[in-house]
């Protein structure tokens, strides 16, 4: 049967090495919603980052943003919902991670009513944290003023660490506080509201259409996909994947280099 939903992480899955859409994944993408399927945005990634994947699909898709954790409507540029970590809870996941993982940096992500809420400031980090992009846009604050509001996301990053090693590590002290993720392995950690992940986003997109998992094909690379990937009726891992997506996946496509997304989408649409 064919999908009723396409769920796609967007960086190393949707985008190719280079962060573009290639003209063979486009046609695939638009193809399959001119046939009626709905195409879903699931990404680690805050709102204020999904416009330039909206200018290279060339249309508005719903945004899983955050791991989850936000539905955003970049169409009417508008934060549907957003599951927060408390002030109390932010305030011990950083002693935790301070304290468990000496010298890492702290920041944390907001949100307000739109993907550039000016009302809110979105992005704001510890003295010294070093961004693990190449496009920083952190405020830096002091500890006190970072763990002063709700937020959607905790990142723990160390330059020069391994993600997975901080995970190990950090998964032995925090419990029911948060959950831990990691969409690079280069030192940056993200601990999402507990309950939170793209699944549980994706989901609360597909059920007011009456979209059950069954009816989603998924597709992901990192270990933050692996909820979205185990929980779809068919959950696709990229051929540039980490060992843990391609072990939640039920197949493993061509890289996000060589249109891998593309050529599942063309089984059914092309």
């Amino acid at each position: 049967m064919l999908p009723a939903l396409i769920a796609t992480d967007v960086d190393g899955t949707l985008l190719d090495d280079d962060e573009r859409v290639t003209p063979r994944t486009r046609q695939a993408v638009r193809a399959a919603v001119a046939a009626g399927a709905t195409f879903v945005l699931a990404t680690g990634r805050p709102p204020r980052w999904v416009s330039p994947v909206v200018e290279a699909l060339g249309f508005a898709p719903m945004a899983v943003c955050a791991n989850g954790a936000v539905i955003y409507d970049p169409d009417q540029d508008r934060i549907i919902s957003a599951h927060t970590l408390s002030v109390d809870v932010l305030t011990e996941l950083a002693e935790i991670a301070t304290r468990v993982i000496p010298g890492a940096g702290l920041a944390v992500e907001r949100v307000g009513r739109s993907a550039h809420d000016s009302a809110t400031p979105q992005f704001v980090s510890s003295p010294g944290y070093e961004h693990a992009w190449l496009n920083p846009d952190n405020t830096e604050v002091s500890i006190e003023d970072l763990l002063s509001a709700p937020a959607v996301k905790l990142l723990i990053r160390k330059a020069g660490a391994r993600s997975s090693d901080m995970a190990a590590v950090l998964a032995k002290h925090i419990g029911v506080e948060g959950d831990i993720t990691y969409s690079t392995n280069n030192g940056l950690i993200e601990i999402n509201p507990l309950g939170t992940s793209k699944a549980t986003g994706v989901e609360e997109v597909a059920r007011p259409l009456e979209i059950t998992a069954e009816d989603v094909v998924a597709f992901g690379d990192m270990p933050n996909d692996v909820p979205m990937l185990r929980w779809a009726g068919h959950g696709v891992a990229m051929g540039n994947a980490h060992p843990e997506a391609v072990a939640a996946a039920n197949e493993v496509t061509a890289s996000n280099a060589d249109d891998g997304l593309a050529r599942v989408l063309e089984r059914w649409w092309l």
